[in-house]
């Protein structure tokens, strides 16, 4: 047998070949099976890890679960552990309660143990400030509420009776400064000096800071 002949095959000839086949394999599932149509992919009710968002047209997929309720008495409360200042704003004017809200609505283990626990804290609040003064937790005056935050701002210090709501101002605490602080308007407060054009080459770390971490052997 006679070994096989070299064939000159161009460039070009090459390339419209591989192109033929490819769109011959395209074609064989239609042609095998020309009633079939491919079933369309099912809607995923949570964010899939290859989700592309198209950020001019926000998709939120999942249901918000706070009432508008729930809502106003995380803003007065946020604005409390919160408040406006020559730092920053308030809480509420940062979208805190937004953040919360999205935070415990997610469809994850941990963010449905917080709504437990922000849910059933706000209802304590509620039913406290009823024991104390008949009204609910954002009908308050100011002093009345900071009365009850002063009784449940400490876990350590708070009395069995209030050691349910002491747990749930601890972890709402945190949420809220994780909304806070991750927004832009409120990086001053944190002495954050990002985010900032610099103008020619990179100075590098401060000679003071580097000697406040007694780093001068390693920089």
């Amino acid at each position: 047998m006679k070994p096989t002949e070299p064939t000159n095959l161009s460039r070009r000839a090459a390339l419209k070949w591989l192109a033929g086949t490819a769109a011959a394999g395209a074609a064989a599932p239609a042609i095998a099976a020309p009633n079939e149509t491919e079933p369309t992919p099912g809607a995923s009710a949570v964010r899939s890890p290859l989700y592309d968002p198209d950020y001019a047209k926000p998709v939120f997929p999942w249901d918000k679960q706070l009432s508008p309720d729930e809502l106003k008495i995380i803003g007065v409360l946020a604005d409390i552990i919160l408040p406006k200042d020559d730092n920053g704003p308030a809480a509420s004017e940062v979208g805190v309660p937004e953040f919360i809200n999205e935070w415990c609505s997610a469809p994850y283990g941990d963010n449905r143990d917080d709504c437990e626990v922000v849910r059933g804290g706000l209802g304590w609040l509620n039913t406290e400030s009823f024991r104390r003064h008949e009204k609910r937790f954002d009908e308050l005056g100011n002093a009345e509420r900071i009365a009850i935050v002063d009784d449940i701002c400490d876990p350590a210090k708070a009395k069995p009776e209030h050691k349910v709501g002491a747990a749930f101002f601890a972890r709402f605490r945190q949420l809220c400064l994780g909304g806070y602080y991750t927004h832009s308007s409120t990086w001053k407060h944190l002495g954050y000096v990002g985010n900032v054009t610099i103008g020619g080459p990179y100075p590098g770390v401060p000679q003071a800071i580097i000697e406040k971490l007694g780093l001068q052997d390693v920089v």
